[in-house]
């Protein structure tokens, strides 16, 4: 984790990521449920970054089996202690008594094609909220916001020739074919958005610990979370557009400020 937070130093200084509930987050193992943004490397590895400078937390992030069909980023994930996302290996790491996070919407969120930005897709999943009663991890729903805007989408799997592309992946890899977007200019190079996080109350499993076999607890427990959530997607975006420094200029002067300052202070003890 702290080789992630020195990598991603340059990258913070640049996005000036906006953290909001992180107190909130109880002093024991919590499973985390959010929205997946697109392409989710964008904003992801920061936030994790953030759990852990600010609050000492390792997060355990589940991936989606297609992630693991690909060589080299495979390894990648499993290096930032990602995991396969199967109920069993939930079911360990909840045993270890670790931090687990996941996205229910999986690669249907990263994945998401033009006019989709901070949409949920979660469909009918109920798995995340079935194991949470089973154990009794409180839920803590978290919001990404900004990551969208740096890249975007100018061909997806619904446009033609590129749905039977799309299709073809699927069956070969078991992921379909990633949105193609721009950033800078014509580049890919993403856009220096500024990123917003919310964590938020926790949601008690423990209530429904005596229904953990009907799905009518897990679909309550799932609705709940996926409305917080949407909610906190809601606050970050109209926060976002009475921020200041949401521009890339006043958070570049304020980097600029904070690199100068140790080289002031010799020359200022000097005179």
């Amino acid at each position: 984790m702290d080789r992630l937070v020195s990598i991603l130093g340059p990258f913070e200084r640049v996005t000036r990521p906006v953290v909001l509930g992180i107190e909130q987050v109880p002093d024991r193992p919590v499973l985390f449920v959010g929205n997946h943004t697109r392409y989710s490397f964008l904003d992801l590895p920061l936030m994790m970054s953030e759990l852990w400078t600010r609050r000492r937390i390792v997060v355990r992030g589940l991936g989606d089996h297609g992630h693991y069909a690909i060589p080299v980023w495979r390894d990648l994930l499993t290096r930032v202690g990602m995991v396969r996302g199967t109920r069993e290996n939930v079911r360990v790491l909840m045993r270890d008594g670790q931090d687990v996070l996941v996205f229910p919407g999986g690669a249907g969120e990263v994945f998401k094609g033009r006019g989709q930005d901070y949409q949920l897709m979660w469909k009918e999943r109920l798995g995340f909220a079935r194991l949470a009663i089973e154990f009794g991890y409180p839920i803590v729903p978290f919001a990404a916001v900004g990551a969208e805007e740096m890249l975007r989408v100018v061909v997806d799997h619904q446009m033609p020739g590129a749905a039977q592309i799309s299709a073809l992946m699927h069956q070969l890899v078991g992921v379909p074919l990633p949105p193609l977007a721009r950033g800078i200019g014509p580049t890919c190079v993403p856009r220096p958005e500024r990123l917003y996080f919310w964590f938020g109350n926790p949601v008690d499993t423990d209530r429904y610990h005596r229904a953990v076999e009907h799905d009518m607890a897990a679909r309550e427990v799932r609705d709940l979370v996926q409305d917080r959530v949407e909610h906190q997607i809601a606050g970050l975006l109209a926060l976002r557009e009475q921020d200041p420094g949401r521009r890339l200029r006043p958070r570049a002067t304020q980097a600029v400020r904070e690199l100068l300052s140790p080289m002031r202070r010799p020359l200022e003890s000097r005179t």
